[in-house]
């Protein structure tokens, strides 16, 4: 195939994500997320789009609406302004702020797409009565050339923007001035160009507009995990993602428009546009729109998009993000990578849940796989040969069983709590699970008491208090309470919901966070908060004579914030797993905290020898080998957005000697006696919630 039939090939690949982006578009529109009339016109039929999406979209419209319309408040008193929308596609922004009246005052709209797309989006303009009605249609224009549609206020022009001479000559043939306020948007254009090529435009534009805002939406962090699906993604569709390798981050992004003549430049990720620039009541508008459980993939999904703005000339300067002052703190790192390797094993699934019924026996419940939800449970074996998995007898009391519990009792058994089937169906009762030969008997349990609100994202430990088996569960939500909290007492052998006195400060409502079991009670780590930011925070549910006390403790140097990881207590210190945080250019490994020392240290993993991207969220975890810490990583993955669904197909091993060996434990108690690396992105406060450990004020 010849270089021009391979750019072809490519150009029309890009193209076709236009199509797919108007129909995500338009069924945010139609579930209620923003206020868009006119999408629906450039589309064939509506097709409803996972929730998933229908939020990724939300996000994406608010931040470029957010711009646009702070770019129409600074100019309104300006004689003349001007809008120009770089690889526009079916973008209906000129219509939206003609029905908006007074916003499209003294302003032209001026769009630029490749000639295929322009053309297809003027006859369709051309043939819908409401659209067309919106448009001064100049008389006497012949449609020749790059202009496909000429009105007073809207011009559509098909060039290709790689030619930058071609662009700049007809935006001047539909008199285009340079001399105004002009607002450039790119919404995931130029990244689909090569580097230099897009650099260039980034350049031109700085030259040939002096007093204009540039506004784009694109890619970053590409060498995560969730970074190397996506670039996948983009790979198969024949759209690779081009500048994102070279300005991976917000920070460089920001360096690269200044070096190619921008004056000002302001870029964040999309959580902290999220969580910083749109009004808590409206984050909780969109958050009640429809039924939703993906908080990993939402919040991954944010950390790989940004939208920057850059300003030339003093007037356009207010119309920058504005971004609240951050306090920089770093974490501790060793430098000490833990070694991971995969096992023969394969075994796959999210949202599961694991306990160890003996050394040497894990029992798997619930979870999704690739055939869907309701995988069978499993028991995985450790022999002379190493680890197996066997398949036991179909459950007849667990079903379709997400984000649940199973907690092993003492005897061989375990206790399955909790869980849902859909974000609207959480599941009822408890089964008492035992295991003889290689095959499991299951039991519904019928509890008195007073039961606790129906949960899943919760935790379940078994404590022994005053001689009886405590089941302790904490946390969770459910269709109707975005988080809970509260403590709950089941005894285990009687069936009954019994109340235990508790005293002191409870830890705040969270999901998603990790319980284990420490010299005779619980230390609570993480989370996912009310106002839905990862919780740092460290609290011991300890025993006194006459049932508990909550002690928090404060834990040096703070945690990163983090949620849906799982955590073991080895000897004094807690072992933190994976999870999701935000704002970071890697993912969590292991953090190390001695909860006698109060302080911490994180330890990346050494992932060279998996041969796939290692997600660490939906994941089981056990410790299954305390003397020789060997660390069993189980399952795991995620929805990638709209990128496709990514299962971790194999059991995964961590070495965790090189975190709780002497050497080590010295670092966490003398951190000043080694060199501490930082990720430049972490800024931290003395509190304990993502927006103190980020520096956000109040939104």
């Amino acid at each position: 195939m010849t270089n021009g039939k391979k750019q072809k090939g490519a150009d029309t690949a890009v193209q076709g994500t236009n199509d797919s982006s108007v129909l995500s578009k338009v069924s945010a529109a139609a579930q209620g997320y923003f206020h868009d009339p006119f999408l629906q016109h450039f589309v064939c039929k509506v097709a409803r789009r996972a929730p998933l999406i229908n939020r990724g979209y939300y996000v994406r419209w608010r931040a470029v609406d957010c711009c646009v319309r702070s770019f129409l408040q600074v100019t309104q008193h300006c004689a003349k302004r001007q809008i120009l929308s770089l690889g526009a596609g079916f973008d209906s922004l000129y219509f939206r702020l003609c029905a908006d009246g007074a916003a499209l005052e003294r302003a032209v709209v001026f769009e630029v797409d490749f000639p295929d797309v322009t053309l297809r989006k003027a006859a369709l303009i051309g043939s819908n009565e409401t659209l067309a009605g919106m448009l001064d249609l100049q008389q006497g224009h012949s449609h020749t050339g790059p202009v496909c549609v000429s009105s007073s206020q809207y011009f559509l022009l098909g060039v290709d923007l790689r030619h930058d001479s071609l662009v700049e000559e007809a935006l001047m043939m539909v008199e285009l001035d340079q001399n105004v306020p002009t607002l450039i948007l790119s919404e995931v254009v130029l990244t689909y160009m090569e580097t230099q090529q897009s650099n260039d435009i980034i350049a031109w534009a700085a030259r040939f507009l002096p007093h204009s805002l540039f506004v784009m939406y694109e890619q970053i962090r590409p060498h995560d995990p969730f970074g190397r699906v996506m670039q996948e993604h983009f790979l198969k569709v024949n759209s690779p993602l081009h500048a994102l390798q070279q300005y991976s981050n917000t920070d460089a992004q920001r360096q690269r428009f200044l070096s190619k003549g921008w004056d000002e430049c302001v870029c964040v990720d999309m959580n902290d546009f999220f969580l910083t620039m749109i009004p808590h009541e409206e984050r909780l508008r969109v958050e009640s729109l429809e039924p939703f459980d993906e908080y990993e993939e939402w919040h991954q999904k944010c950390c790989h998009y940004f939208i920057l703005t850059a300003s030339r000339g003093s007037v356009l300067v207010p119309s920058l993000l504005v971004h609240p002052p951050v306090t920089l703190k770093s974490l501790s790192w060793s430098p000490v990578a833990l070694p991971v390797r995969t096992l023969p094993v394969r075994v796959e699934g999210l949202s599961m849940a694991s306990t160890c019924l003996d050394v040497g026996h894990v029992l798997l419940t619930g979870g999704s796989c690739r055939r869907g939800r309701g995988a069978p449970s499993r028991l995985l074996l450790k022999g002379p040969g190493g680890w197996t998995c066997v398949g036991v007898e179909p459950s007849t009391h667990l079903g379709v069983r997400l984000y649940h519990t199973v907690t092993s009792t003492p005897g061989g058994g375990a206790v399955v709590y909790g869980g849902r089937c859909s974000p609207l169906k959480p599941i009822e009762g408890l089964v008492k699970v035992g295991h003889h030969g290689g095959s499991l008997q299951e039991e519904q349990m019928v509890c008195t008491g007073e039961r606790p609100p129906l949960r899943w994202r919760h935790t379940a430990t078994l404590l022994s208090h005053k001689g009886k088996n405590l089941l302790f569960v904490f946390g969770g939500k459910n269709e109707s309470e975005a988080v809970l909290g509260g403590g709950y007492f089941l005894d285990v052998d009687q069936q009954h919901w019994v109340e235990v006195p508790v005293e002191g400060a409870a830890p705040e409502d969270r999901h998603s966070h990790s319980a284990c079991l420490y010299q005779g009670g619980v230390v609570v780590f993480g989370g996912l908060g009310r106002k839905g930011e990862p919780l740092g925070d460290t609290t011991i549910l300890k025993p006194r004579e006459g049932g508990f006390c909550w002690e928090r403790i404060d834990v040096q140097p703070p945690p990163c914030p983090r949620y849906s990881h799982s955590a073991h207590v080895l000897g004094e210190q807690l072992i933190v797993v994976g999870g999701v945080w935000l704002h970071s250019d890697g993912v969590p490994g292991v953090a190390v905290m001695g909860l006698d020392t109060c302080c911490s240290m994180e330890f990346r993993l050494d992932t060279s020898s998996v041969p796939y991207p290692l997600m660490l969220h939906s994941f089981c975890s056990e410790l299954t080998d305390q003397k020789e810490a060997e660390l069993l990583l189980i399952g795991g993955g995620g929805n990638c957005f709209s990128f496709g669904t990514h299962f971790n197909p194999q059991l995964v091993s961590v070495d965790l000697q090189p975190a709780i060996s002497a050497p080590s434990s010295a670092l966490l108690l003398n951190l000043g006696s080694v060199e501490v690396k930082t990720h430049p992105t972490h800024r931290v406060n003395t509190n304990f919630s993502l927006s103190a450990y980020y520096g956000y004020g109040n939104s």
